[in-house]
């Protein structure tokens, strides 16, 4: 990757910042030659963070505020008392088009609000939605949404599916990625009607969009389809449970090989292999949340992810801005007959 474009920081964003913020720009710099970054926050706690590190200080320009949006602060409070803050500075910075992106780590509700506020939603985009990635079976999906719309309509849900497809191409790479909506079984005339709805929307693009229909919560690590869309209530339901199983299968191995001699031996020779499996569940490889439908891109890193997590949220704004992630989605709804232009575009027809 050798694109060249600024990805805005929220340094001071985190359980961690703005340390692992700039450990990780690092880490990101030498995967991702040609960016440059704009870092949000106290110079004084940050400059001393990047004395050691030259060539990261030759693509970063430090822009000084002292005020944080920490993670206790409401959403009403930190639109009211942030504008000044490294968060919304970061977000005015896409904004304005000084930055391709912006990653941050800090408060997600407030994330979420002041992006939408600021950035606005694409045309023909009614509800920005949340967007991760999943480790499968058969490799990596995407699901949206995952908490950014307790309520979804029948359009939103085929707009989370377009969305999904744009990702999956860009982001993962898929090439004819499949789409599934969560449900309560797979059955055709399971899910309330909201859910009947999109689905008949969706088998009626036809061939251009690769429909596999119902999928249920153990379809998500099976990888029966790439793209799985969901309303926001149900999608951050299944992701909270798949966080905290991927915690309990950890312990519950800690405590298996920590419970005898013969335990502890069979852990030397099985060490290989499980660090295969940690590598591959590694919930910092999949770091970097999106929030889809907006005019800008944004990303939010997990709160308590060190550096090399941080890095990978970097990435995953760097692959949507490298491949024009944004009009790809207009191209998708148009291709669909899905677009709806704005006050700007109508104006120009």
């Amino acid at each position: 990757m050798s694109a060249s474009f600024t990805i805005a920081l929220d340094a001071m964003g985190g359980d961690n910042a703005p340390a692992i913020v700039v450990k990780g720009a690092d880490f990101a710099r030498r995967r991702f030659p040609g960016v440059r970054f704009r870092m949000f926050g106290d110079q004084a706690i940050i400059r001393p963070l990047m004395k050691r590190r030259k060539r990261l200080r030759e693509i970063t320009e430090i822009v000084h505020t002292e005020d944080v949006i920490s993670n206790e602060m409401t959403v009403s409070v930190a639109l009211r008392k942030g504008r000044q803050s490294s968060m919304q500075l970061a977000i005015n910075s896409v904004r304005d088009g000084e930055a391709a992106g912006v990653v941050s780590a800090g408060n997600t509700g407030a994330l979420m609000a002041i992006a939408k506020l600021t950035l606005r939603t694409l045309p023909g985009i009614d509800r920005p939605a949340i967007a991760a990635i999943f480790p499968t079976i058969r490799g990596e999906s995407v699901m949206l949404d995952l908490g950014a719309n307790v309520e979804c309509d029948a359009e939103n849900l085929v707009q989370f599916a377009i969305m999904g497809d744009v990702f999956a191409r860009t982001v993962l790479g898929t090439v004819d990625p499949t789409c599934g909506l969560l449900n309560v079984g797979s059955e055709e005339m399971k899910g309330h009607a909201e859910i009947q709805q999109a689905s008949a929307t969706l088998r009626e693009m036809g061939d251009a969009f690769s429909f596999h229909g119902f999928v249920e919560g153990d379809d998500i690590a099976a990888g029966t389809t790439d793209i799985i869309v969901s309303d926001g209530f149900t999608g951050n339901i299944a992701l909270k449970t798949t966080e905290g199983t991927a915690r309990l299968i950890k312990e519950f191995l800690g405590d298996a090989f920590r419970s005898s001699l013969s335990s502890r031996l069979g852990y030397i020779f099985a060490r290989r292999g499980l660090r295969k499996m940690r590598d591959r569940i590694d919930p910092r490889r999949y770091n970097g949340a999106v929030f889809i439908g907006l005019t800008g891109i944004a990303v939010k890193s997990h709160g308590g992810t060190d550096a090399f997590g941080f890095a990978n949220a970097i990435g995953v704004a760097v692959d949507m801005a490298a491949n024009g992630f944004n009009d790809k989605i207009t191209e998708g709804l148009e291709a669909f007959g899905r677009f709806k232009p704005g006050p700007v575009e109508a104006a120009a027809s």
